[in-house]
């Protein structure tokens, strides 16, 4: 009798402990399952990677996760033909985007380095807008954003990775684009100072109930990806509020996430610059979004990169040095479907110092055509003037 109890406790336990095997079909994920617990061995596709490690469940409870997301380093690949301007003040044309990335970085630059207006000698609408502040870090949440400035070096290049990894899970698209050569960075000697400055913004939202998606047009442009409502749907209705409807042509909604972040979305919209379209909406002033009407949106998925060449090579003269922009660099990625979206930024900016004690030398040569005066040291007015083009015939 104990010997059949025995044998019957042995296979109870046999069913209970030894796992069943599972593939599942999320991109590499193997499962040992049994009654009493669970073993998965995850590699699960998720976008643009991977989730990789290992999770135990006993009796359903999990007790032990070490899974991490792992994100494929793509080539950032430029969309074509949509500019990218560095503050909302600043004239925009037909494709056009902006996030604060350079500007956090450029107030920096001016407040905490320079600590002055940075100016140059000739005249830029690009200077003046970017000097204004218009976007400081007061505007935006800590957990949107990271930025940082200090002496360059490759200390510094690491801590701006690992930082931006523990924050965001993101790689920069940007970094490797500035040059990191002993030659390139800070010294540490008086003579030449070098900064660099980094900021990124990174952030997701997805909508509380997921857009229906179909294919329309867009002005000329046949077949274009929509978003929007086909089905009548309570949930995906409440997700839409109204600013203001004059006719199909003239109106302005914003769409709700689950995030906290709102889209606003202008048509037709009026004004030279974002500030001026933004300006046009009422945010205090929303209105429902009425059982008969009906919503569509294209989807937008685009990168762009912007160096700012412009305000590169140019002395910024101060009363204790002199300092040149070397290299600024702006990154904008953007992507709104269905289920939500997602924005990713960076800007990044090399910076070279030389104090005011270092005195340049200078090449007065005079090896071009030329004009020469002979005056009394205590009379206006010349007594000997001569012009000279072809030295040979002064050389005989």
């Amino acid at each position: 009798m104990k010997k059949k109890i025995i044998i019957i406790v042995c296979i109870i336990l046999m069913v209970m402990l030894i796992p069943i095997k599972l593939h599942l079909k999320d991109g590499g994920t193997v499962e040992y399952k049994s009654i009493i617990y669970k073993i998965s061995k995850v590699h699960r596709l998720i976008d643009n990677g991977y989730d990789i490690g290992t999770e135990i469940y006993i009796f359903g409870f999990k007790v032990y996760d070490n899974v991490e997301s792992v994100y494929e380093q793509k080539e950032l690949k430029e969309t074509k033909g949509v500019e990218v301007v560095p503050t909302l003040s600043d004239k925009i044309s037909k494709d056009t985007s902006w996030c604060p990335t350079f500007q956090l970085i450029w107030n920096d630059f001016k407040n905490d380095i320079v600590k002055e207006d940075i100016k140059f000698n000739e005249k830029l609408d690009i200077l003046d807008n970017l000097n204004k502040e218009g976007f400081t870090k007061d505007d935006i949440s800590d957990n949107y954003y990271y930025k940082i400035y200090g002496r360059k070096n490759l200390e510094l290049k690491n801590k701006i990775e690992a930082a931006i990894k523990e924050k965001f899970n993101q790689k920069s698209d940007i970094l490797d684009k500035f040059d990191w050569s002993p030659d390139a960075l800070d010294s540490g000697e008086d003579i030449i100072d070098r900064y660099f400055l980094y900021s990124m913004l990174y952030r997701e939202f997805e909508f509380n109930k997921k857009f229906d998606t179909f294919n329309d047009k867009f002005k000329d442009k046949e077949n274009i990806e929509y978003f929007g409502i086909i089905k009548d749907n309570e949930e995906i209705r409440n997700q839409i509020k109204v600013y203001y409807f004059n006719d199909e042509n003239d109106f302005a909604v914003k769409l709700l996430t689950k995030n906290n972040d709102e889209v606003i979305v202008i048509k037709n919209p009026k004004g030279e610059t974002f500030d001026e379209i933004y300006k046009n909406v009422d945010n205090k002033k929303v209105y429902d979004f009425n059982d008969n009407d009906n919503f569509m949106m294209p989807k937008i998925d685009f990168n762009v990169l912007r160096e700012y060449t412009e305000l590169q090579d140019k002395a910024i003269v101060t009363t204790k040095g002199v300092y040149t922009i070397e290299k600024a660099i702006q990154s904008i990625m953007f992507s709104l479907d269905e289920k939500g979206g997602k924005v990713k930024s960076e800007a990044g900016m090399d910076v070279k110092y030389e104090t005011a004690t270092i005195k340049k030398h200078r090449n007065f040569y005079v090896n071009d055509t030329f004009a020469l005066f002979l005056k009394e040291a205590n009379k206006d007015k010349p007594y000997f003037a001569l012009r000279v083009d072809d030295i040979s015939k002064f050389q005989q």
